[in-house]
């Protein structure tokens, strides 16, 4: 097992990564405080490992709440049954919530344990890569809504991450690869070593090699983890740049309706786009678009925008939380491993949604 710090003061907590950890009731044990538990899971999860997490918890009160499986129930209507579960079996504000699941169990159990009686504990068992790498690290949790993603939220840190590579052995070849975009992205913005690594290790990762995917969990968890450290609250501009490719990607998913494409996939071909704005920027080489193309396209990422006009992706990219004062700024790179927050010419901005379909070929 490793583990690390996610450091922030009297609010620091851990993040254990290994094999075998549903198994490890001390682990869990640590960063439950109260007696009554409540487990929030889906339909897809729950049967997999609600039994395992289960009997860590001993002689503790425990209750479930068992949501459906998809991003298009990533609602207000599906928060309220975690709050009404909740209520029904008079949980108190010593109560703790554990999310076992993908990022949407994660986002929305965290969500409801920062506003259940203004806040309670949580912990973060997350069950598919993209979690494990991102959304069960750094507090952000939200619902979304018709108009935007993520556009209804809280920050609330979990009191531990506990991350079992073993569980990726059931999750589908499809949700692995989305998971493979958020690991890319740490080393687009800020770790070009890793980048390097994971050109040479794609392949192994995509086999799922079980020694490559926890070398790639710690590391992208300990990126992760210093950008929450260095800025909690996206009050900076370091915390912005872990949105490579979400403005783009957030278009895409509630362009095409929530679900229709998976949350990694899309950031996959955001942060393509953003690489091609880059290029016309004049700040990566072209050499440099084709080589994020490459390994997208290596790790099985589409790469190819859907079709969505230009006017469409504006519209949807208009209520990102990176609009300040009217303005959009974008998260865009001045080098492989090197990203900034930045305004674009909207000519060029244009010329990136109109010519998607030819990002990283043409350049």
């Amino acid at each position: 097992m490793h583990s690390l710090t996610v450091a922030l003061g009297d609010r620091s907590y851990p993040i254990h990564i290994g094999a075998g950890l549903l198994a490890r009731a001390d682990l869990l044990g640590a960063a439950l405080r109260g007696r009554q538990v409540m487990v929030v899971s889906n339909t897809t999860v729950a049967p997999l490992y609600l039994a395992r997490l289960r009997a860590l918890l001993g002689d503790r009160i425990v209750a479930e709440c068992i949501l459906p499986d998809g991003e298009q129930f990533k609602d207000m209507a599906h928060l309220d049954a975690i709050f009404t579960a909740l209520l029904e079996r008079r949980f108190n504000r010593d109560c703790s919530l554990v999310a076992l699941g993908g990022g949407v169990i994660g986002d929305m159990t965290g969500f409801a344990a920062a506003a259940y009686q203004r806040g309670v504990d949580f912990v973060q068992v997350p069950t598919t890569l993209l979690a494990q790498v991102d959304s069960s690290v750094g507090g952000k949790t939200a619902v979304n809504h018709p108009l935007g993603k993520n556009m209804i939220g809280a920050f609330k840190q979990p009191n531990a991450v506990l991350i079992d590579t073993d569980v990726l052995a059931t999750l589908p070849d499809r949700e692995l690869r989305a998971g493979l975009a958020e690991v890319i992205k740490y080393g687009l913005i800020r770790d070009l070593p890793f980048l390097e690594w994971l050109e040479a290790s794609m392949a192994g990762l995509v086999a799922r090699e079980p020694a490559l995917l926890a070398e790639a969990i710690r590391r992208s968890c300990e990126n992760k983890a210093a950008v929450v450290a260095a800025d909690e609250f996206e009050q900076n501009d370091v915390r912005a740049l872990l949105n490579l490719g979400h403005t783009f990607g957030h278009a895409i998913e509630t362009g095409m309706g929530y679900g229709a494409w998976l949350h990694g996939e899309a950031v996959a071909t955001g942060m393509l786009m953003a690489a091609d704005l880059s290029w016309r920027l004049g700040w990566l080489s072209a050499a440099d678009v084709a080589r994020v193309r490459a390994l997208l396209v290596a790790a099985g990422l589409p790469v190819v925008p859907p079709e969505l006009s230009a006017g469409e992706f504006l519209r949807h990219m208009a209520v990102d939380k990176k609009v300040k004062d009217g303005q959009l700024k974008l998260v865009l790179m001045k080098a492989l491993g090197t990203a900034v927050v930045s305004a674009a010419p909207a000519a060029l901005l244009e010329e990136t949604l109109v010519q998607g379909p030819r990002l990283g070929r043409g350049a």
